[in-house]
């Protein structure tokens, strides 16, 4: 019995910590101030980006023709650093922006299908942006010559457009540069409906001498972004080299400088929750990819980049070279998609599906089934919950036809428990004993249990990470799935004006889930040992408070999954004393 009493307190207290991790000890956001001082440090250190070198592509280097020590002038705005060089418009059905013709980066993009908030007049979400704006995050192409006397185009290259664009799914862009010395530059880039660009490039020799150039790309992002700080989520740089997933988090990356990784194959960016940007080279080339990590003044820049072998291009001849670049929405179909249409190794990591894999993914598509069915993704969640009770059903009847006989055993451990309170050995004998005689085994109530964790865990995935959930909203006063219950009882539910601290933001949602998790524990057999009942007691307390600050989502379908347990559990128990 105490075995069991132990076993159960155990993974109360797992459970406990692993979700308690996040509303203990949350990341803090910079105050205003801070937020302030860290966009002006972004604002100066907005030096060009840097390419890979071609001798050992180990450490930061400049861009030809692009001085280390050059910074370009901040613009207050993300508006003003789009007016300052001229640009080729880009349109698609899922996002629009621009390429800049100085240095041909794709450094304007906005994704259209989603914005900052549920209302509808929200901004919409502002994924790139130019190197000069308060938060530089933008793609770069080019060559790196192996000799460098050779000119190739950098980030102060102005481009020549062949038309006026815009660049959209049915007309691609074609920008051609010439360094006057015998080498033509041309570029060719392509868009899909959705979030991938395709970049061909093109060098063409025309003088008198060949020319050895390695084709690049990179990713740079300036400045630190706020994450989540969760430990079920990966935010910042990752890839997939040579089929394995390589995740480096900011602050990894910070003290280790920069990390190396040869592939064939493969993909590269940056995540973030939701959104992702990702470097995909061609799938039967070995490449050299990194993570680098810069302090540039104040601030810090991210780099991810790739580059290829190089390549020689004698008088009369040309070279191309080619990458795929998405940027936009981490919708898994899409990514599933890609992966299939090009050949991208395991694209769907770029979704933090996490150590259940096997589970989560399956749960996912299951959650989509549904949600086309039914047009609401809580009613998919309340439906989803039901088919895995009732895939359940067998294990969940052993644990609680178990539970039912040990509570009816209750009144004979404790007479064993005080007959034999001083003799330990005894007592555990004429426990065994009595179990034996009933036929009851204790550990058969926590197997069922046991597996059904990692069950919960997949499900907690599902409802926390993938963009499906994102504004998705429910009934009544649930607009956004995602988010916590926006209710609060200490501020009776919008009644007093005031905003209390978020240990104390306690919601409808939270407080029914801990009303079914408290009754659901008066149905199991009571521990018999004074401290773990109190333990137990307040579990539900705990809990409440945990899950307040969760997705609201997540805790509807707790107290759900709560209320068909206490209902499942009351009929087996009911029946159990009746025989």
């Amino acid at each position: 019995m105490n075995d069991q009493r132990n076993l159960f307190v155990a993974i109360a207290i797992s459970v406990a910590i692993l979700i308690g991790w996040q509303y203990f000890f949350p990341t803090a956001k910079p105050p205003v101030e801070q937020a302030a001082q860290q966009q002006s440090a972004e604002q100066k250190a907005s030096a060009p980006a840097t390419a890979p070198t071609p001798a050992t592509a180990s450490s930061p280097a400049q861009v030809p023709g692009s001085p280390a020590a050059a910074a370009a002038q901040p613009a207050a705005t993300r508006a003003d650093a789009l007016g300052k060089s001229r640009r080729i418009a880009i349109q698609t059905p899922s996002m629009h922006g621009s390429i800049a013709l100085t240095g041909a980066r794709i450094d304007d993009i906005t994704l259209v299908k989603y914005r900052e908030t549920p209302a509808a007049d929200s901004r919409e979400i502002d994924l790139m942006s130019p190197a000069e704006s308060p938060e530089p995050y933008w793609a770069e192409f080019g060559w790196v010559a192996t000799e460098a006397n050779v000119k190739v185009p950098g980030p102060d290259s102005v481009w020549q457009a062949q038309g006026s664009g815009p660049l959209t799914p049915a007309s691609p862009l074609v920008l051609t540069w010439d360094n006057g010395e015998g080498l033509r530059f041309v570029r060719t880039y392509t868009v899909d409906e959705n979030y991938m660009f395709g970049v061909a490039q093109r060098v063409e020799n025309y003088g008198t001498k060949p020319a050895s150039l390695h084709p690049y790309a990179l990713l740079a992002r300036t400045g630190t972004p706020h994450v989540a700080g969760m430990y079920i989520l990966h935010e910042g740089p990752l890839g997939v080299f040579d089929g394995t997933l390589k995740e480096m988090k900011y602050d990894d990356l910070k003290k280790e400088g920069s990390s190396r990784h040869k592939t064939t194959g493969g993909w590269a960016g940056i995540t973030d929750k939701y959104w992702l940007t990702a470097l995909v080279p061609p799938a039967k080339t070995e490449i050299t990819g990194r993570f680098v990590h810069q302090r540039l003044g104040n601030a810090d820049r991210y780099q991810v980049d790739y580059l290829a072998p190089a390549r020689m291009i004698e008088p009369g001849k040309s070279e191309e070279a080619g990458f795929h670049l998405f940027t936009g929405a981490k919708q898994v179909s899409l990514l599933d998609g890609y992966a299939e249409k090009f050949g991208i190794d395991r694209f769907d990591l770029a979704i933090d599906f996490g150590w259940f894999y096997f589970l989560t993914k399956p749960f996912f598509y299951l959650l989509q089934m549904l949600h086309s069915a039914l047009g609401n993704m809580g009613l998919a969640i309340l439906a989803l919950t039901v088919i895995l009770k009732l895939a359940m059903f067998p294990l969940a009847n052993k644990s609680y036809v178990a539970m039912g006989k040990m509570k009816k055993l209750q009144p004979k451990v404790q007479e064993l428990q005080a007959r034999y309170a001083d003799d330990k050995m005894r007592l555990q004998q004429e426990m065994m004993a009595l179990y034996k005689t009933e036929k009851v085994n204790p550990v058969s109530g926590c197997l069922p249990i046991m597996v059904q964790i990692p069950v919960f865990f997949a499900l907690y995935k599902v409802l926390f990470v993938t963009i499906e959930m994102r504004h998705a909203p429910f009934y009544g006063w649930i607009s956004d799935l995602s988010a916590q219950d926006p209710t609060n009882i200490f501020t009776l539910f919008g009644m007093i004006p005031w905003t209390p601290p978020s240990m104390f933001h306690l919601g409808v949602w939270p407080l029914i889930m801990g009303v079914t998790m408290f009754l659901q524990q008066k149905l199991n057999p009571q521990p018999t040992d004074p401290v773990q009942a109190k333990m137990m007691q307040f579990l539900p307390i705990i809990f409440t408070f945990l899950l307040a600050n969760f997705a609201s989502g997540l805790v509807i379908y707790w107290a759900w999954s709560n209320t068909l347990s206490i209902l499942q559990q009351w009929v087996i128990m009911k029946r159990a004393e009746e025989k």
